[in-house]
């Protein structure tokens, strides 16, 4: 799986670690509050597809386990 690395500040890796629920990983918590400082931001609306809950109940806590998986099937097209 292709990953994708940011560097942050000390202080804000900090923030993140302290606010994460538990069992979440670091990218799933940077992902929400990413989403949630945007839409407070801007105002607007959340997209549709964002917190539907269609799927797994623990998404956030395995998400790369499922990507895995899907990468991993023989039917997956790349």
């Amino acid at each position: 799986m292709v990953r994708r690395t940011i560097t942050i500040p000390e202080p804000i890796d900090a923030l993140v670690r302290r606010h994460a629920h538990d069992g979440e990983s670091f990218s799933a918590a940077m992902v929400r509050f990413v989403r949630a400082g945007i839409e407070a931001e801007s105002g607007q609306d959340r997209y549709a597809w964002i917190g539907s809950f269609d799927g797994p109940t623990d998404l956030g806590e395995r998400v790369e386990d499922y990507l895995r998986e899907i990468v991993r099937d023989p039917e997956f097209e790349h």
